[in-house]
């Protein structure tokens, strides 16, 4: 991916210039009373909806000038913040999430089969 650069303004550095990478959409939401570091790189959504329903979002993140650097909350290291619980989470964290999800799909077709025996049995 190739990268391009951003000056962006900041109120305890002035105009700050870096390299945005290229999943970057862009800073819409950066204000000029905003400091260093709250710069944030975010990627496209993904977006979970159901029957019209935001469910959950996710999308690439990286905070490259955070003073805290916990992967799960903020990172220098690009990372994937997923809405639903919250986190940022690494690769390992995203395949796992993933799976559990999966499961959770599992279980909910397992209720929608017995839902379906029991509205059967009732003649609902």
């Amino acid at each position: 991916m190739t990268s391009r650069t951003v000056t962006l303004p900041t109120t305890d550095f002035g105009n700050v210039t870096l390299l945005e990478p290229g999943w970057c959409i862009g800073h819409p939401n950066h204000r000029p009373e905003d400091q260093r570091v709250d710069i944030l790189h975010s990627g496209p959504d993904v977006t979970l909806t159901f029957r019209g329903h935001h469910i959950a979002d996710a999308c690439l993140v990286q905070s490259p000038f955070t003073t805290i650097d916990i992967p799960e909350i903020c990172s220098r290291m690009p990372g994937v913040s997923v809405s639903l619980i919250g986190r940022t989470l690494d690769p390992v964290g995203l395949h796992e999430m993933a799976a559990t999800l999966d499961g959770y799909a599992d279980r909910l077709r397992d209720m929608a089969d017995e839902l379906t025996q029991l509205l059967g049995r009732s003649g609902a």
